[in-house]
């Protein structure tokens, strides 16, 4: 007799009653069985474990990343205490308070994230059509991809003296640096995401009779999106870092136009608040790109 054979006999098998007249030596041979309370206690116990290990691998990050805040501001405070040329935290915090209390800081941080979010919105807008278009047509790839590699090759920093005598001293120049340098960080990443599509996938839509606006909708945008966020990570850290030089083009506010007057006064103060109040902005909206790629993306395997 088989393995399930016997397991159908079994279950055919009339178990004894419980009731008054039941044996002790059943009813402990029922419960010791496998019974109903037992399962759902083994079941409710290794449902519970998955949950609390996870729980534990969330929370470590925040428990790491908060150590490291500490210590970084630990060595912060002792390369200042050991004479070098660097304000101390607490000189930093008062100044801020001083920023903050008479408005300044928020009119600069106003301004600097309105131009990033215009010239960084832009870029991608722009990028994610033009390296769709570059990694799909093979004729558009071979007659933009030489402009896109010619003028990746040269820093944004560097058009700037262009900007200023075609566009003028007002916002579209220090725009117009930002967009690029987002631009050509997003658009090769799209590029490359098109590019790498499985053949394999694209072959097997095409046998299930998929035209191409079919392939490209399904197959090749999904595909793509994981390379994009990550050029649009890319493309907002570079916006950022070309923030600060924009913001010399005639500017009266901003965040980089703040730091650029205080390097002429010596505040190093308030050049700290400058660079940590980017930072801080950058940070969050980087994490609002991750949040948005883990959702997105979710059919990926994740470490």
């Amino acid at each position: 007799m088989s393995v399930l054979d016997k397991r159908s006999a079994d279950q055919r098998r009339p178990r004894p009653e419980k009731g008054p007249g039941a044996s002790p030596e059943a009813e402990a041979g029922d419960s010791t069985a496998g019974g109903p309370v037992a399962a759902d206690t083994s079941a409710g116990a290794a449902e519970s474990a998955p949950e609390r290990s996870r729980s534990g691998r969330r929370g470590l990050p925040l428990v790491l990343n908060a150590v490291s805040v500490a210590l970084g501001i630990a060595l912060w405070w002792a390369l200042a205490s050991a004479g070098f040329k660097l304000p101390t935290p607490p000189e930093v915090v008062d100044r801020a308070s001083t920023l903050i209390s008479d408005g300044t800081l928020a009119d600069d941080a106003l301004a600097s994230l309105t131009r990033v979010l215009i010239g960084f919105g832009l870029g991608t807008a722009v990028a994610v059509p033009v390296g769709f278009l570059m990694g799909w047509y093979g004729i558009l790839r071979g007659l933009i991809e030489p402009w896109i590699q010619f003028f990746r090759t040269i820093p944004p920093l560097a058009i700037i003296p262009l900007a200023v005598v075609a566009m003028g001293i007002d916002e579209t120049p220090k725009i117009f640096v930002i967009f690029l340098a987002a631009f050509l960080a997003c658009v090769i990443s799209t590029f490359q995401g098109v590019v790498n599509v499985d053949r394999t996938l694209i072959n097997a839509a095409r046998v299930l009779g998929a035209g191409d606006a079919t392939i490209f909708a399904r197959v090749v945008v999904p595909a793509s999106t994981p390379f994009i966020l990550v050029g649009m990570r890319v493309g907002l850290g570079s916006a950022w870092a070309t923030l600060v030089a924009a913001e010399l083009i005639a500017a009266q506010e901003g965040l980089g136009y703040r730091m650029q007057n205080a390097q002429l006064y010596y505040d190093l103060p308030t050049i700290f608040v400058g660079l940590i109040s980017i930072g801080i902005l950058g940070l969050l909206m980087d994490r609002v790109l991750l949040l948005a790629e883990r959702r997105l993306t979710r059919w990926q395997e994740r470490r």
